[in-house]
């Protein structure tokens, strides 16, 4: 797949001014950040690995006189194709960023917008503090993508996502300026907020070249518990009980009986013995529960949890010891790929319900796969109604992927009419962009459009991606090997 020159004249000048060792135009290059976790591939004109951040503002410059479309890239973690070049262009690839500082008095975290995830806290750990939002990618994402997308995490519903741990942000406007949003303070209250315009925007409103992140103390000790719950009906109410407990567990997952069917066939063995499960041999919900804080806060909390287990669950184990601990895990992060023993594609949308709709949600999810035909396997994260709900189908089968466009359409629209939003943690990109008119009126739509228009004069910057629906059922996904791909 060959890159199209469809702006030869302004990738020229763009060499000439930052040098070929930073500007790449081969094939294999510009393959390599033509896709993101989505496996969509759009090919750009050239890749652009900056070396100091002046190249930026040439890059954008530039390609506001020419018009280029530029889309920044961080490692192409994300699962909506938000990252993807999809008007070709340029791609400012930043995963060499990679810089961390850390201040331990200040309690805060200077990063490269390139930085992996996990290795801030590695580096943050031993001050005894860490950054709290933890993506199931933690290990290969980059903090620029996570502020971009305002990325969650299992610990979300305790600790706050991304927008709540970040002071400051610096980086560039579409047209070239470079500008601070807030400071490493605690506490900022200059002018109008556009720091927080820029988090959760995927990359449509500039380029984020550093971030001061807020860390806070670590947890010194943690209770894990594994509940298996009849039906999944039993299970989503006992979590909204949970939850309305005043409990604040810092996980708390939810595993539907067909992900569970799922995990435990490709495990090849079942979670809970038929002794535990006490004679509820047909297939049982599963919760995660995490909490954690002061030894002496903890074991209250541990009581209460376990005068809830006693009202709801057919069995359940629980440890604090942190070996035993990552077994207790393991189902949950089995689930995921254990979905492709009932597809081989799978539909994965991140929505959020609010706790009253947990049960209906779930309940028309179920109805919804005995209707087409398909498994509807639902996990995700209790404490704040963010579940992942999926269809599960055969890419090759016409009829199975008409029945699964449907039957997203259905589901996002269902979502919406439940008080919920049609993504929690993933954003929109292209994946749902044909689905933002659900959740929003025309004047929402507008208002947004015209900050982008006033940020952006040109619309150069991730051109296509949120406003413009896209049928991505018309592409086909690239075969590639990611690092996070399961061997």
């Amino acid at each position: 797949m060959t890159p199209l020159p469809t702006h030869p004249l302004a990738t020229k000048e763009l060499l000439k001014q930052l040098g070929p060792e930073k500007v790449k135009t081969d094939e294999a290059t510009c393959f390599a950040a033509s896709y993101d976790n989505m496996r969509l591939s759009f090919m750009p004109e050239a890749v652009i690995r900056p070396g100091v951040e002046e190249d930026i503002g040439t890059v954008l410059k530039l390609a506001n006189l020419h018009r280029v479309p530029v889309t920044v890239r961080g490692r192409g973690t994300g699962n909506t194709g938000a990252s993807s070049p999809i008007q070709g262009g340029w791609v400012i690839h930043l995963d060499h960023w990679d810089k961390i500082e850390i201040d331990p008095v200040a309690a805060m975290a200077t990063v490269q917008p390139g930085a992996i995830t996990a290795k801030i806290n590695e580096l943050a750990a031993p001050h005894g503090l860490f950054f709290p939002p933890d993506p199931s990618s933690l290990k290969y994402c980059s903090i620029g993508g996570n502020i971009a997308t305002n990325a969650g995490g299992l610990r979300a519903a305790k600790y706050g996502v991304v927008r709540d741990h970040v002071y400051a942000l610096e980086g560039y406007l579409p047209t070239g300026e470079k500008v601070t949003w807030g400071a490493p303070l605690r506490k900022f209250v200059s002018g109008i907020n556009l720091r927080d315009l820029w988090i959760g925007s995927e990359g449509t409103l500039g380029v984020i070249t550093k971030a001061v992140l807020k860390l806070v103390n670590r947890p010194t000790a943690r209770r894990t518990f594994l509940v298996a719950c009849r039906s999944d009906e039993i299970a989503l109410e006992a979590a909204a009980q949970l939850m309305g407990s005043r409990i604040n567990p810092a996980v708390f997952e939810f595993l539907d009986t067909q992900t569970v069917a799922a995990a435990e066939k490709q495990r090849g063995s079942r979670v809970f013995s038929s002794a535990e499960l006490k004679g509820v041999e047909t297939t049982h919900a599963i919760l995660l529960i995490e909490i954690d804080g002061h030894p002496a806060t903890l074991a209250e909390d541990a009581q209460k949890v376990r005068a809830w287990i006693t009202r709801y669950a057919v069995a359940h184990r629980e440890t604090d010891n942190e070996t035993e601990a990552e077994a207790l895990w393991d189902i949950r992060r089995t689930c995921s790929q254990a979905m492709y023993s009932l597809g081989n594609a799978k539909l994965n949308e991140d929505i959020v319900v609010p706790f009253k709709s947990y049960v209906p949600l779930i309940q028309y999810t179920q109805a919804l796969g005995q209707r087409i035909g398909l498994a509807t396997p639902t996990f995700g994260h209790a404490a704040d109604g963010n579940f992942h709900v999926h269809i599960m189908y055969n890419r090759d089968n016409p009829e199975h992927c008409r029945k699964a466009e449907e039957a997203i359409y259905e589901v996002m629209k269902k979502v919406v009419e439940l008080g919920g939003a049609i993504t929690g943690e993933h954003g929109i990109g292209i994946a749902k962009s044909p689905f933002l008119s659900l959740q929003h009126s025309p004047a929402e739509i507008q208002a947004m459009l015209a900050v982008k228009k006033a940020l952006d004069p040109n619309n150069i910057l991730a051109p296509g991606q949120i406003f413009e629906p896209l049928n991505v059922w018309e592409y086909r996904p690239v075969k590639v090997h990611c690092a996070w791909d399961k061997h």
